[in-house]
């Protein structure tokens, strides 16, 4: 509906104006979804490192892998090395909505190799509080690049709505 509409039927020009704008400013006061790519993390290529939903409460992060900001592969065949990269890249995409380990309720985990999973949950204890986990699937699967041995994507709730400006 334009203006000229709504002036026709008998309204100001005024009101008119803000009618027409009443959708524009519910959306503009964060009705939406927030997508943020951090400092510190490879610039994405066709996706977006965090997306806050529109209840500004559930964050979800792609599969982070063992990139460092420039698009290096930190730590070459050693998993455990591999492994430390992952969770400081999620530690920085979790920091970047003012969140925590201890927000996450849920992950995906994937690796090349079974045999890395003791080391997995070694690092892995280092940053989740084992009272507390959050939920897991773990999948042996190919990775899109050969050199990358897991990658890890993750769900979490903030216990408080994502301010804007954020």
């Amino acid at each position: 509906m334009s203006w000229q509409t709504v002036y026709r039927g008998g309204r100001t020009p005024l009101v008119a104006l803000v009618a027409s704008l009443t959708p524009l400013l519910a959306y503009a006061q964060g009705s939406g979804n927030t997508y943020l790519n951090p400092r510190g993390l490879v610039k994405p290529n066709g996706y977006t490192h965090v997306v806050v939903a529109a209840d500004r409460r559930t964050v979800y992060i792609a599969g982070q892998v063992a990139f460092d900001s420039t698009g290096r592969v930190v730590g070459g065949s050693d998993f455990g090395a591999q492994a430390e990269q992952v969770f400081i890249n999620l530690q920085r995409a979790l920091a970047s909505v003012g969140a925590s380990f201890g927000d996450v309720v849920k992950m995906t985990t994937l690796i090349t190799d079974v045999k890395h999973v003791p080391v997995l949950r070694e690092i892995r204890s280092r940053y989740l509080d084992p009272r507390q986990p959050p939920t897991n699937t773990l999948i042996m699967a190919r990775l899109v690049r050969p050199e990358l041995l897991l990658e890890v994507e993750a769900v979490a709730v903030l216990s408080q709505p994502l301010t804007p400006g954020r």
